[in-house]
């Protein structure tokens, strides 16, 4: 299942980075949740260094905040785990690495904690270009593992839908 997993994770990104190489764009992400594996599976790529530019982890709110000039006001009212974040994350990452496209993520990929407000799987991905930032709320099952893997998915699937679009 693995095997297939990558194969199909793979596909996207291949198709992804053929898109923005046609038009000459570049692609950043701002991952907190996933830790780089957005970044990992582009890397993972032949050729990807030619759309690539790179990425920035900012696992914590500081971080979000001293990287991606994500507001701290926004973080206190909103959350780290909210659209409203993820969105200011991936426009953010599109300032800090000057690209065309930033794909972001944010969630909770568990176990649970006691007094957690934000119920494990419980994701945000996030994709700005210069004319739009999409965002998506996602619900995933499993374990932490298996949650950061859905929302890797997620968040380059997002970017391809996006891109395509556009």
């Amino acid at each position: 299942m693995i095997e297939e997993t990558e194969q199909d994770l793979e596909a996207v990104v291949t198709a992804l980075l053929g898109i923005l190489g046609r038009r000459g764009w570049h692609l950043g992400t701002a991952e907190s949740l996933t830790g780089g594996m957005v970044g990992a599976a582009i890397t993972a790529v032949p050729g990807a260094s030619a759309v690539y530019v790179g990425g920035a982890i900012s696992y914590t709110d500081h971080e979000k905040t001293a990287l991606l000039g994500v507001p701290a006001d926004l973080l206190q009212r909103r959350g780290a785990v909210s659209a409203e974040v993820a969105e200011s994350m991936a426009k953010g990452c599109r300032e800090l690495l000057r690209v065309e496209v930033a794909i972001a993520t944010t969630g909770v990929a568990g176990p649970a904690l006691d007094g957690r407000a934000t119920p494990v799987g419980t994701v945000f991905v996030a994709c700005a270009m210069p004319a739009e930032c999409r965002v998506e709320r996602l619900k995933l099952a499993g374990d932490r593992r298996e949650i950061r893997i859905a929302a890797t998915h997620a968040a380059l699937e997002l970017a391809l839908r996006l891109v395509r679009e556009t």
